[in-house]
Order: structure tokens, then sequence, then C-alpha cells
């Protein structure tokens, strides 16, 4: 399965696939037609409660990755879902300015395999 990552502000390129924005919130100030999603899944993004607390800290950054992986673990429908989205490949759009760090980093290595 081959997963892109984007930021969702980017504009969208033939080689993009399905573009599944991966956010709890709307993106601010982009409408659906600017931002090119084709589904939102914001059923796998973190909860509410756990995206409120990491507010985009590096230093939260191991802590997060555990919380937002166990919250994974008691979801498998909906990751269920989403990997069947993507089975053709598809790009994972998020709002955050760290590309290194956010959550939609931590989804694509879970799916991947790769997340510890």
């Amino acid at each position: 399965m081959k997963i892109k990552l984007k930021r969702v502000y980017a504009p969208r390129e033939k080689n993009d696939g399905r573009r599944i924005l991966v956010e709890r919130l709307w993106p601010r100030g982009l409408t659906r037609e600017a931002a090119g999603v084709d589904i939102w899944m914001k059923e796998v993004s973190p909860s509410p409660a756990l995206r409120q607390w990491f507010a985009h800290d590096p230093e939260k950054w191991p802590e997060f990755k555990r919380r937002y992986l166990a919250e994974l673990a008691l979801i498998p429908e909906a990751v269920a879902a989403l990997r069947a989205q993507c089975a053709d490949g598809a790009t994972f759009l998020f709002a955050a300015k760290d590309e290194e760090k956010n959550s939609a980093v931590l989804l694509k290595a879970f799916l991947d395999g790769k997340a510890r």
C-alpha cells in the first residue's frame, strides 16, 4: 500500500491518488473545492482530548505517539476502512505546520507496520 503525506494547503497533483483528510477538524481558510479532499476520515484522527493535550508541542511527541497508537488499537473498524481506501494508493492530507511530528505521519507509520 503506497501512502504519501502532504499538507492540505498544497495543491493537488496528478500522482496524489485518493486524497484523504485525516484531521479531526476541517482546515482553516479552505473550501472543500480548494482542499481537493476526496474523503474525510476524522474518525482515525486523534481524539479531541488527545489533540488538545498535544497542541503540537514537540516535547510531548513521545507520549503523544504512545497515546495515539493506543487509540488506534481501539478502533479496528475505522482502521480497516482506512486501509481499504488506501489499497490503490492514497495521499494523507494534514493541516499541521510540523511535517515530521504530526498524527498523519504516525498514522502512515502505523498502517505500514513501522510505528513504535
